[in-house]
C-alpha cells in the first residue's frame, strides 16, 4: 500500500512589536529569526539539519496566503525544486478581536464591551467555529493528499486550524486551554496514511533551539 505523508507546518515566528492579535491582517511577515526558522525546517526536511534527518520525498508544497505562511513555505519549496502552491483553506481563524491586545491577563475580560463575545468558548462565540476550520482543513489536507499520493506534502497554515484538525483525526473534543496546545512556531504535525486508512499523527519541532527565549505572542 502507498504510505502518504501531509505535514501540517505552522509558518515561523511573525514581527509583531505590538503584540497584537494579527489573524488575518496584512503586513505581518516573519521576523529575522522567523526567517532563520523557515530555513531550518527546510534544512531538516532535505536532510542537512543540524539533527541529521534523512531526507523527506516532498512533492508538494501548499501554505495559506497569508505572508507569514507564504514566506515560511519559500525555502522549503525551493529546496526541493518546487512551486508554492496556495490554499485558502488554510487560512488563520476569523477572530473578532484580531488587531487588538488580547490575552490571558491583560485585562481584556473584564472589558464590558467584550463580554457579548465571550458567551460560549465551546463554539467559540468570538470568532469561527471550530467545526468550520476543522472542514476547511480537512478538505485542503485531502486535496495535499492526492497531490502528493505515494509521497509527501508539506502544508503551511496556522497554530489554531492546525490544533482543531489534529483534534478532530484523534477523535479528541476541539474546545481546549489554548495554553496546552501541542504547536509551536515552526513545528510539524505530521499526518500518515497507508493507502486511504489514515494510521495516525506525529509531532516534532525542528527548530526547539530557537524557541526558549522567543516571545511569547498572540497571533497564530
Amino acid at each position: 500500500m502507498p504510505t502518504t505523508t501531509v505535514h501540517l507546518l505552522r509558518h515561523g515566528e511573525v514581527h509583531n512589536p505590538g503584540g497584537v492579535l494579527y489573524g488575518r491582517l496584512d503586513g505581518f511577515a516573519l521576523s529575522e529569526r522567523g526567517r532563520a526558522m523557515a530555513g531550518r525546517v527546510a534544512d531538516h526536511l532535505v536532510g542537512s539539519g543540524p539533527a541529521g534527518a534523512a531526507r523527506r520525498d516532498v512533492v508538494h508544497v501548499v501554505a495559506s496566503p497569508l505572508q507569514r505562511a507564504q514566506e515560511t513555505a519559500a525555502p522549503i519549496a525551493a529546496a526541493f525544486e518546487l512551486e508554492v502552491a496556495t490554499d485558502e483553506r488554510l487560512l488563520e481563524a476569523e477572530n473578532r478581536f484580531e488587531g487588538l491586545t488580547f490575552g490571558v491577563g491583560d485585562g481584556s475580560l473584564r472589558r464590558p464591551s467584550h463580554w457579548p463575545l465571550l458567551w460560549n468558548p465551546f463554539r467559540p462565540s468570538w470568532g469561527e467555529p471550530y467545526r468550520g476550520q476543522v472542514s476547511r482543513m480537512l478538505e485542503a489536507v485531502a486535496t495535499a493528499r492526492d497531490a502528493a499520493r505515494g509521497h509527501e506534502a508539506v502544508v503551511v497554515s496556522h497554530q489554531l486550524p492546525i490544533w482543531v484538525t489534529r483534534q478532530a483525526l484523534e477523535g479528541k473534543r476541539l474546545w481546549h486551554d489554548p495554553r496546552k496546545r501541542e504547536c509551536t512556531v515552526a513545528s510539524l504535525t505530521s499526518l500518515h496514511w497507508d493507502d486511504d486508512r489514515f494510521t495516525g499523527v506525529t509531532y516534532s519541532e525542528p527548530c526547539a533551539d530557537l524557541l526558549p527565549d522567543a516571545p511569547i505572542i498572540p497571533g497564530a
